[in-house]
């Protein structure tokens, strides 16, 4: 199982600037194929801008790193073959709804993305609508994320001051904390609702999540190791 460390920080200082990444350059030919082969595979993926960071430091409550531009077909290939350049890192926002009785939210991605079947809180890859003067603005990308997959606004949730950045490889998952007001199954019913009322949406499905015996192999590692955090130590894990 891969190793994993968890970083509790108050501030994110994530500059963005340009940086010519060695593996996109060096096996750009051999992306492309593999991009139109994932495209054959699900015609619905798009090859947009996305960024993705280097130089990750943890200090005195501080994360700090710089993201740079790329394409998701290299991000794409680089995560499928099992992440081979290690200058860079997934670093992504993650937005974790908590009901008012203590139920966390995720979703279930929907088959025509790349996830398709992972069970997810409400996320996105960074890219470039998220930065504001130079600096990644992951605070935003976690409610535009929020909003588009599940029709929650802000002002439905108090997002909490601190962020659980979760280390697992070749990725970091920022996980914040996100309280709703409304009680777990209220709120399944209220996104699964919104879910209903969109063309393509990219979740099929929302799960709650109440105690380590909820927890799936359709979780990621980063979201089991933050939900482990979550429940007693003493509750069963399946």
């Amino acid at each position: 199982m891969t190793d994993v460390v968890i970083h509790r920080v108050t501030t994110l200082d994530l500059k963005v600037e340009p940086w010519e990444w060695p593996f996109a350059k060096q096996r750009r030919d051999d992306i492309a194929a593999h991009f139109a082969e994932c495209r054959r595979a699900k015609p619905g993926l798009w090859n947009g801008r996305v960024l993705l960071g280097r130089n990750p430091r943890f200090a005195d409550g501080l994360f700090e790193a710089s993201y740079f531009e790329t394409d998701f077909a290299s991000l794409l290939a680089w995560r499928d073959w099992g992440f081979p350049d290690r200058t860079a890192f997934n670093g992504f926002g993650m937005g974790a709804l908590r009901a008012a009785d203590g139920a966390f939210v995720l979703g279930e991605m929907g088959v025509h993305t790349a996830n398709a079947g992972r069970l997810y809180f409400p996320a996105g890859t960074p890219d470039l609508a998220d930065v504001n003067n130079g600096v990644l603005d992951l605070a935003a990308n976690v409610a535009r994320e929020v909003e588009e997959e599940t029709g929650l606004a802000p002002s439905d949730y108090q997002a909490a001051a601190h962020w659980d950045c979760v280390v697992t490889g070749a990725s970091i998952a920022l996980m914040r904390v996100l309280d709703a007001s409304d009680m777990g199954e209220a709120l399944q019913r209220r996104i699964e609702a919104n879910l209903a009322a969109q063309d393509e949406p990219e979740l099929c499905s929302i799960r709650l999540v109440r105690s380590r015996s909820d927890l799936t192999a359709a979780m990621p590692r980063f979201v089991t190791a933050f939900l482990e955090t979550q429940f007693s130590p003493g509750e069963p894990s399946s």
